[in-house]
């Protein structure tokens, strides 16, 4: 993306020129992400519960069997019993499977929410992906072992086995699944949203309500006269708002509120069409006037890095 642009608006004030969440967001983000983490350590512990006391549980039948001497030890065995997993705990191990793919599921939901509140930089690749795909991470950790283990379990019957592998697969699948951010937000997406806001309006102001995902650059359009209230804030409150993107339909939008459009607002338009899809070295076009006085900042180039 574009080095960092000075811009200054008609009355000397010069916006924000990074995005950062606001102070409630960042709150919002960081008790969500406890919340987050307490589940997943519980699912943890569930995992460790049926590991290491359910799985090992058994019952011994045909105790009326004889003792014989093994020749080679010495020892005296018993013929004729057989240990076996009792059904008791084979229904507990189902239900613990649930509660242990409700727990990461919940978790992973909070996560992403978090995450869209307060994202990582894309450019930080390790911690971004991590950041964004712990969900799925901590969901395989919570059953993979447990799941190899009701395989391996020797004194389960054929049909405990089968039955418990296929729930646990099942729902391990189901919670990597809802784990996993395959649309991510980012610091450069967000950035490059304000930015074009800026540039746009000359400040950091956008209008929303309470249904819907985008923000948008006026309140006069269609899309937003739905009878909630309409809201005016920052970018960054926006996202606080659950609004993850600028409209794409802001040249549009511009145009029905009587304000300036630049010539260029299709290439603005793909640019960040571009980056909100994660392309985030997509260079943003400064917006072009047909009137330079029409525009409502004066921008300056920063140096070249």
């Amino acid at each position: 993306m574009v080095a960092e642009q000075r811009t200054t608006n008609a009355e000397g004030v010069e916006p924000p020129a990074n995005w950062k969440p606001t102070p409630e967001a960042k709150a919002k983000a960081t008790r969500f992400r406890w919340i987050a983490g307490a589940l997943w350590l519980l699912a943890i512990v569930g995992e460790a519960v049926g590991i290491f006391w359910l799985l090992r549980q058994r019952v011994f039948v045909g105790e009326d069997g004889t003792f014989v001497r093994d020749p080679d030890t010495g020892l005296l065995e018993e013929q004729g019993v057989t240990a076996q997993f009792p059904q008791w705990a084979f229904i507990a191990l189902l239900v613990l499977l649930v509660v242990i793919a409700a727990l990461s599921i919940t978790g992973s939901v909070l996560w992403k929410k978090a995450n869209r509140l307060d994202p990582a930089r894309r450019s930080d690749t390790v911690r971004f992906f991590v950041q964004n795909q712990l969900g799925a991470i901590i969901a395989i950790v919570a059953f993979l072992p447990l799941i190899i283990l009701v395989f391996l379990n020797k004194d389960m019957d054929k049909g405990q086995k089968t039955t418990a592998g296929i729930v646990g697969i099942v729902l391990a699948a189901i919670a990597v699944f809802i784990g996993v951010d395959f649309d991510p937000p980012s610091v450069e997406q967000y950035t490059a949203d304000q930015s074009a806001v800026i540039q746009l309006l000359g400040k950091d102001e956008v209008v929303w309500v309470d249904g819907g995902a985008v923000y948008h650059v006026c309140d006069e359009v269609s899309a937003i006269q739905t009878g909630s209230e309409i809201r005016t804030g920052t970018t960054a409150e926006a996202v606080e708002a659950g609004k993850i993107r600028l409209t794409l339909q802001f040249g549009s939008e511009l145009r029905a509120c009587g304000l300036p459009v630049p010539e260029n607002d299709e290439e603005i338009t793909e640019a960040l069409r571009a980056i909100q899809a994660g392309q985030v070295d997509t260079v943003l076009p400064a917006p072009v006037w047909a009137d330079p006085a029409e525009a409502p900042l004066v921008v300056e180039e920063a140096p070249a890095s």
